[in-house]
């Protein structure tokens, strides 16, 4: 670890402790091996949390697996293909339009102003994916920017439709249990208020009231689940010697297909990936609060925090950009 400057991490440690007080957890791994490892809060590494929208990055992860394993045709298959009980009317050409490709981009219309779905709405309905269905190509054109949980929601759905298995258990099976992650226990969920869906206390993977995984939030991970997660990123999708995620659709994920603003940059968007590309590819799975699995190739860096959502969002491009700087 002779590339490591310890003085400046040691300098962040004092720097995490004093501005950044809802972080409860970072691993950062170089090369392959842990340089940085602290939990805050009373958590330890044994401590799964909820990341929030860092679940996205999961389900991209999984179409990509079950395309490769022929369960999905491609990422050109139209939405509406997967669900043939829906009713709807046949004028709505954008709704017939859309494929995983515009959900995997955020490239989807929806009834609601950028940044502002309606998760309260959502969660009072006893079908979520007619819910979703309902209102997908409204509100905009194809190919415009939108970010959207309901739309993860239903690629979270196209999953168990094409598997025959929830999210999770497809995720436990294809991904998780290959690369060492803890396998994600079914929560028995208790209701579908807020605290249900989006509390302290959830544990496992949060489902709709049909039964299927949350798309767009809901898993709770460990740090090191996560840099083990952002590790395979960094190999290509090999983990000892099996190749895990092609390495075909990990090149696409981490290509440009659409743009937005987040937390006051401007962003590229992959396959539900954030990417910024200045001095090099950096490229993360983010969820509200701060929770976040960034990769840094050209530094072989993974970087994994799990924080409290507050309702107030950090500067993480400020901080992971610290992290960087201590090589």
């Amino acid at each position: 670890m002779e590339d490591i400057n310890q003085k400046k991490l040691s300098e962040l440690e004092d720097i995490i402790s004093i501005e950044y007080k809802n972080i409860n957890g970072i691993v950062v791994l170089h090369k392959g091996n842990i340089i940085f490892e602290k939990y805050y809060n009373g958590y330890d590494s044994e401590d799964a949390l909820h990341v929030a929208s860092v679940t996205k990055s999961i389900v991209s992860a999984l179409i990509g697996i079950a395309i490769d394993k022929g369960y999905i045709k491609s990422v050109n298959q139209r939405v509406l293909d997967f669900f043939p009980e829906y009713v709807y009317d046949h004028s709505e050409v954008q709704k017939r339009a859309i494929t995983i490709r515009h959900l995997l981009t955020m490239t989807a219309p929806y009834p609601f102003k950028n940044w502002h779905e309606p998760f309260d709405r959502l969660c009072r309905q006893p079908d979520w994916i007619k819910y979703t269905l309902d209102g997908l190509g409204q509100g905009g054109k194809i190919g415009d920017f939108k970010y959207s949980s309901e739309g993860v929601h239903l690629l979270s759905a196209i999953i168990t439709r094409s598997t025959g298995k929830s999210a999770r258990e497809f995720a436990n099976e294809n991904l998780f249990r290959l690369i060492g992650m803890r396998e994600i226990p079914d929560y028995p969920m208790k209701g579908f208020r807020c605290d249900d869906l989006f509390g302290e206390k959830l544990r496992g993977w949060v489902k709709d009231p049909k039964g299927n995984s949350t798309g767009g939030w809901g898993i709770t991970l460990t740090p090191r689940d996560m840099v083990r997660f952002g590790l395979l990123y960094l190999k290509q999708g090999i983990w000892n010697g099996e190749q895990v995620i092609p390495k075909a659709w990990i090149d696409e994920t981490i290509t440009a297909h659409s743009e937005a603003k987040f937390n006051k940059f401007t962003l590229k968007y992959g396959y539900l990936w954030w990417l910024k590309e200045d001095n090099g590819l950096l490229y993360s799975a983010i969820g509200d609060g701060g929770n976040i699995i960034c990769c840094i190739p050209d530094k072989e860096l993974v970087i994994a925090i799990t924080a409290e959502c507050t309702g107030k969002q950090f500067n993480a491009i400020k901080l992971l950009t610290s992290f960087e700087k201590t090589l």
